[in-house]
């Protein structure tokens, strides 16, 4: 019994200043914008454009990643999330340090609804209210600096 006890404890001890000595230092990853398309939203209530550089979310992973650790994003860029299916989306801003609005856009490409100024790490649900087949998220303020509506319309290519 006591050969057990002394070996349960070497093998603690071991374990304890083993994990002191191979500690490492944890650097994340500089995410940066990477250009994969182009994207246009035309507005119905002037015929005015505005066009943007986007990154595009695609994948499982993209779509779960988003936006997520970056620290920053030009005016003229987004991000687009390209969905097989058309449903009511929610999104939420778990690990995203900047602020975003979040346009959901229907399968005819026109945007149904928006959750304006999401705020920094906010893990609340911001729901399309609508189904949507696409979201494009941008820096917060600029669907209103645009005067974007609903019904204003998109298209973008890779």
């Amino acid at each position: 019994m006591f050969f057990k006890y002394v070996t349960f404890v070497s093998i603690i001890l071991l374990s304890v200043f083993a994990c002191k000595e191979d500690k490492k230092a944890v650097t994340q990853t500089d995410i940066s914008f990477k250009k994969e398309g182009n994207l246009t939203i035309f507005k119905s209530a002037d015929s005015t454009k505005i066009h943007l550089d986007i990154e595009i979310a695609d994948t499982d992973f993209d779509i779960q990643t988003g936006l997520m650790y970056r620290d920053a994003m030009e005016e003229n860029q987004g991000m687009l999330f390209v969905f097989d299916d058309v449903a009511q989306r929610y999104f939420y801003m778990k690990n995203t340090k900047i602020p975003l609005d979040i346009i959901y856009i229907s399968d005819t490409k026109k945007i149904v609804s928006f959750q304006k100024n999401a705020q920094p790490f906010d893990e609340s649900s911001l729901p399309s209210h609508v189904p949507a087949k696409y979201v494009l998220e941008i820096n917060a303020g600029l669907s209103d600096t645009w005067s974007l509506a609903v019904g204003d319309s998109i298209s973008f290519r890779q």
